[in-house]
């Protein structure tokens, strides 16, 4: 089992920054790729940014050039820096992790609110 938790997020006007971070824990020896996800209310979860250990590093259109993810492995964590953020961009952002056997694991969730 993976263990995830997400922290960072909060209240930030247009134009502002946020950093999360997803800590990782227990069974993340199989883990092969882990990534953000975000869901605003009314809306299906989209995927945002994933980062494989291989060192792939995908973008969704909405996010590229403003957001950047990165992992640190020394400290099994991955992070989402979060640059000139827009009210569109708020949601509850999740991280997740994919192990080598196509299992998902999911964090708690952490609300990001732009204000305009």
């Amino acid at each position: 089992q993976v263990q995830l938790v997400e922290s960072g997020g909060g209240l930030v006007q247009a134009g502002g920054s946020l950093r999360l971070s997803c800590a990782a824990s227990g069974s993340i020896f199989g883990v092969n790729v882990m990534g953000w996800y975000r869901q605003a209310p009314g809306k299906e979860r989209e995927l945002i940014a994933t980062i494989a250990s291989s060192g792939k590093i995908n973008y969704a259109d909405s996010v590229t050039g403003r957001f950047t993810i990165s992992r640190d492995n020394t400290r099994n964590t991955v992070y989402l820096q979060m640059n000139n953020l827009k009210p569109e961009d708020t949601a509850v952002y999740y991280c997740h992790a994919l192990t080598a056997w196509g299992i998902s694991h999911w964090g708690q969730g952490t609300q990001v609110t732009v204000s305009s």
